[in-house]
C-alpha cells in the first residue's frame, strides 16, 4: 500500500487534467478488471462483473491545482485556484506544471502583513527572465500543482495530493483482493471533484447504482489546539456520519459500523463541518442512492503537506472488502 500510494501522490493530475494519473491507475489494475472504460467526462471506471446489484465504489483522482490566467512583463505568472486554496498554505511552495516547469509561489512585496494577502497578491516565479521567456515554458491556461517529495515515518507519510490519492489505492487494492462478490461492483475513480463533485455526478447518473461508497480523506482533532473533532490519525478509518454535501444514508452508515465490529476493525465516526465529498453527488443522482462514505483521516488537507497513516488505509481496505463479500441489502 505505501509503494502504491508513493507512486500514485507523485502523478500529475489537478482538475481538469487527469490523463496522466488515469493512465497510472489503469496500468495498477489492468488484469484485475473485467472492464475497463473511461466516459466523456474523463471518469476511470473498472467494473467486476456479477448478476447481482450495482454497486458503485468511488474515489476521485484529481488534486487541486493553480491555473495561470496572466503573464506579465518581467515574466511573473498570475493565477486563479483550481480548486480550495488557503494563502498561507501558498506562499513561497514550489509548484510544478505537466511539462515539468518549477515555479515558487510568493507574494507582492509591499504587503507587510501576511493577513492582509489575498490570493489576487499571490504570484508564480519560473525564473523567466521576462515575458516571452515564461511564455516558452508555460501558457495561458496551463495548471500548476504542489511539489513535494514523498516522506515517511513509520507508518506516517507526508506529501502533497495525499487528497485523494490515498483513496485511489484504497479501492486499488480493494478491486486487486476481492474474491467473491454478489454484486456487479463499479470502481469509479473520479474526476473534478475539487471543483463541485463533477465527475461523481455524471458516473452516478449513467450507472444507476443499487448503494454507493465513497471514499476520500477527512479533518483530524489531533494537533495542538486543533478544533475539538473526534478522529485522528492511526485509529482507523471514519464512517461519515454527516458533512456539507450529504446525510449519509442510515443503513449504510450502520452496515459500515457493524461490519467493522464484526471483523474487528478500528473505526471512528466523523461528522465533517465544512467541506464535501463524491457522497453527496451520488446520493442525489436521478431517483436518489443509498450511498454512505469511508473516510481516511488527514492532517493539513489541501497543502503541500498532507500526512496519512498507511494503517488507516489498510484497515479501509479490509472493511470494503468485506462490506463488498458479505454484500449490501438495504432496506429503502
Amino acid at each position: 500500500m505505501k509503494e502504491l500510494l508513493k507512486k500514485l501522490v507523485s502523478v500529475f493530475g489537478p482538475s481538469g487534467n487527469e490523463e496522466l494519473i488515469r493512465e497510472s491507475i489503469i496500468n495498477e489494475i489492468e488484469g484485475f478488471a473485467d472492464e475497463i472504460r473511461t466516459d466523456v467526462m474523463g471518469n476511470l471506471i473498472a467494473v467486476k462483473k456479477g448478476t447481482g446489484s450495482k454497486i458503485m465504489l468511488a474515489a476521485h483522482m484529481d488534486q487541486i491545482g493553480l491555473v495561470v490566467t496572466f503573464v506579465d512583463e518581467n515574466g511573473f505568472l498570475r493565477f486563479a485556484p483550481a480548486g480550495g486554496f488557503s494563502v498561507t498554505d501558498l506562499i513561497n511552495r514550489k509548484v510544478i506544471f505537466k511539462n515539468g516547469t518549477v515555479g515558487v509561489v510568493s507574494y507582492e512585496s509591499e504587503i507587510k502583513e501576511i493577513k492582509d494577502i489575498t490570493l489576487n497578491n499571490l504570484y508564480i516565479d519560473i525564473g523567466a527572465k521576462d515575458k516571452d521567456d515564461a511564455l516558452s515554458r508555460v501558457n495561458i491556461g496551463d495548471a500548476a500543482v504542489y511539489y513535494t517529495p514523498f516522506a515517511e515515518n513509520g507508518t506516517r507519510c507526508t506529501s502533497c495530493a495525499m487528497d485523494n490519492r490515498a483513496s485511489c489505492a484504497l479501492l486499488i487494492e480493494t478491486l486487486k483482493n476481492i474474491q467473491t462478490c454478489p454484486h456487479e461492483v463499479y470502481f469509479v475513480f473520479t474526476v473534478q471533484e475539487e471543483l463541485g463533485l463533477r465527475g461523481a455526478t455524471t458516473a452516478a447518473y449513467a450507472i444507476e447504482p443499487y448503494a454507493a461508497i465513497a471514499v476520500d480523506v477527512t479533518d483530524t482533532g489531533d494537533t495542538p489546539k486543533s478544533l475539538p473533532m473526534a478522529v485522528k490519525l492511526g485509529a482507523g478509518p471514519a464512517v461519515k456520519v454527516f458533512d456539507q454535501s450529504v446525510m449519509v444514508h442510515p443503513a449504510i452508515k450502520n452496515l459500515m459500523k457493524e461490519k467493522a465490529e464484526k471483523y474487528n476493525i478500528p473505526y471512528q465516526m466523523e461528522v465533517l463541518k465544512a467541506g464535501g465529498t463524491d457522497s453527496g453527488a451520488i446520493a442525489l443522482s436521478k431517483s436518489g442512492v443509498p450511498t454512505g462514505c469511508l473516510s481516511i483521516p488527514c492532517r493539513y488537507i489541501h497543502s503541500d503537506s498532507e500526512m496519512v497513516d498507511i494503517s488507516d488505509m489498510e484497515n479501509g481496505a479490509k472493511l470494503l472488502l468485506n462490506i463488498l463479500q458479505d454484500g449490501i441489502k438495504i432496506d429503502k
